[in-house]
């Protein structure tokens, strides 16, 4: 066999990417994309929230196989009413606004000022990774103060309620809506 050999140059840009740039880089397209299909799943606002629609499950089986239905026919609706209740919460809770703001707006200048100079604490140089651990750390106590716990489990179970509201009242298009009720006869 014939014997390969080269040098193979690799471009500036890519050398200079870690493995979080790596990631952040493959990451994006993905979520988007993800976030595109999620957006092209959402059915009609009008038949989500149509209340003549809204009924009381017969019995219990009847709720489960209806919850179980709505849910994954609605799926994008409810990811879209899980990410107006958050962003509800943010905007009600000022400070909780001005820490994402800190948070995010230091991230932002760490991203712009990387690409310019490198960042030397006592001597030794720190990378973007860390650069972004120091922001996490640091943010911490801001979130803790601006009680974002308290928010996110307020999101989870506003959501979850909302949810699990809809899939167990909204009657959907297939199921047959004139069920005959069965009467207990004494």
């Amino acid at each position: 066999m014939d014997e390969v050999t080269g040098d193979i140059e690799i471009p500036a840009d890519q050398q200079k990417q870690g493995l979080a740039g790596k990631m952040m880089t493959l990451s994006s397209p993905a979520a988007r994309e993800w976030l595109e299909k999620r957006r092209g799943n959402v059915r009609p606002w009008a038949e989500f929230i149509a209340t003549a629609k809204f009924r009381a499950p017969a019995n219990p089986a009847a709720w489960g196989k209806r919850v179980m239905k709505n849910v994954e026919y609605y799926q994008s609706n409810y990811l879209f009413v899980f990410l107006g209740l958050v962003v509800y919460c943010i905007l009600t809770n000022p400070l909780l606004l001005i820490a994402l703001a800190a948070c995010l707006g230091a991230c932002y200048i760490i991203k712009i000022r990387s690409d310019e100079k490198k960042l030397m604490l006592m001597g030794k140089e720190l990378s973007v990774a860390q650069q972004y651990g120091v922001v996490a750390v640091a943010s911490f106590p801001l979130f803790w103060l601006a009680s974002a716990g308290t928010a996110v489990f307020w999101v989870i179970g506003a959501s979850f309620f909302l949810i699990m509201l809809h899939a167990s009242l909204h009657v959907e298009g297939g199921e047959d809506e004139t069920e005959p009720m069965l009467e207990e006869i004494v």
